[in-house]
């Protein structure tokens, strides 16, 4: 029985890993689609945190911004505050808010 539950732990823990991967995917691709360094932005938000090593494997996967879907500003903001990144989406709306039209 101990087992059985063990793995329902195991699988929700992968389960939110690989929503948290997707949501700092999302947030990575943001930041291309708008010519901005996710780590630099990372790193404003979290100044005290080392360099995020799931945000660099992450950035692989995303692809130049003339192959992107747009991601709206108001969707990496929601994603990111479900996964209480408060601070990140700080920076991330100040950042869009400096976007000009041309950026947008």
């Amino acid at each position: 029985m101990e087992s059985a539950g063990k793995s329902v732990e195991e699988r929700i823990a992968e389960s939110y890993r690989q929503d948290e991967d997707m949501m700092i995917l999302v947030f990575a691709q943001w930041c291309v689609n708008h010519g901005l360094d996710p780590a630099e932005l990372y790193r404003k938000a979290y100044p005290d945190q080392p360099g995020n090593e799931r945000l660099t494997r992450v950035l692989e996967l995303t692809v130049p911004k003339e192959e992107a879907g747009e991601i709206p500003d108001q969707t990496l903001l929601g994603v990111l505050s479900l996964f209480g990144n408060e601070d990140l989406a700080i920076v991330v709306a100040e950042a869009a808010a400096t976007l000009g039209p041309d950026k947008k």
